[in-house]
């Protein structure tokens, strides 16, 4: 697939903490371009990301929505432009994350659960990802990424490695209206209130809260 060029929108509320594009349904069909598939999206920067459903609004309007972290790697704001093109992915090897705003405390619990979370995520080395522990976001960045220079897929084989201390010099988006979430995403964050404290008692003490008995 050649380059497509597709202007940036915004997310919809329900997409804003998920690693994934939604493009115009017309460059889907003229691009053979399907649900599942990753996209390599360069900006300033490139990025990579997997592609969800068009939006059926968006037909013909040449646009990809991005939210706020992908928009931060692709290093683009709302209505730039940016282009993409359909890649396989490569397996990756290894990757290194060091926490953006704060130091943490790395245990095998803790490794164990981040493993889980990224596991069928895509990336390149420099990209900030947010995992969601208790809808609190824990930021890194991806300062190693092996094989280089490539689009990754991260799998059960990837070994990881987590650093305690930050990086510096990363911004955070701020929060937005996108950020905010509908009903359902609601009704799953409850969900993860109640039930995350009884299977891994050991992320709270990376938040500093005092995890429930029972």
């Amino acid at each position: 697939m050649s380059w497509v060029e597709l202007r940036v929108a915004e997310s919809k509320a329900r997409d804003a903490n998920r690693p994934i594009v939604r493009i115009d349904p017309d460059v889907m069909e003229r691009n053979g371009i399907m649900v599942g598939d990753v996209l390599e999206v360069m900006g300033r920067r490139r990025t990579a990301a997997k592609v969800w459903n068009g939006l059926p609004e968006d037909r013909g309007k040449g646009i990809i929505r991005m939210n706020s972290i992908l928009r931060k790697n692709a290093d683009v704001s709302l209505n730039e432009t940016v282009r993409v093109r359909k890649v396989e992915p490569r397996p990756a090897q290894s990757i290194k994350l060091a926490p953006v705003s704060m130091t943490i405390a790395v245990d095998s619990n803790f490794l164990q659960y981040i493993k889980q979370r990224l596991r069928d995520y895509v990336l390149v080395e420099g990209d900030i990802l947010q995992i969601y522990v208790l809808s609190q976001p824990l930021t890194f960045q991806v300062v190693q990424a092996r094989p280089a220079n490539a689009v990754l897929l991260v799998t059960d084989d990837t070994q990881i490695q987590i650093y305690e201390k930050p990086v510096s010099g990363i911004k955070i988006p701020p929060v937005t209206w996108e950020d905010i979430g509908d009903l359902e995403e609601a009704k799953q964050k409850i969900r993860e209130l109640v039930e995350l404290p009884l299977r891994h008692p050991e992320l709270f003490k990376h938040l500093g809260i005092e995890p429930p008995k029972g």
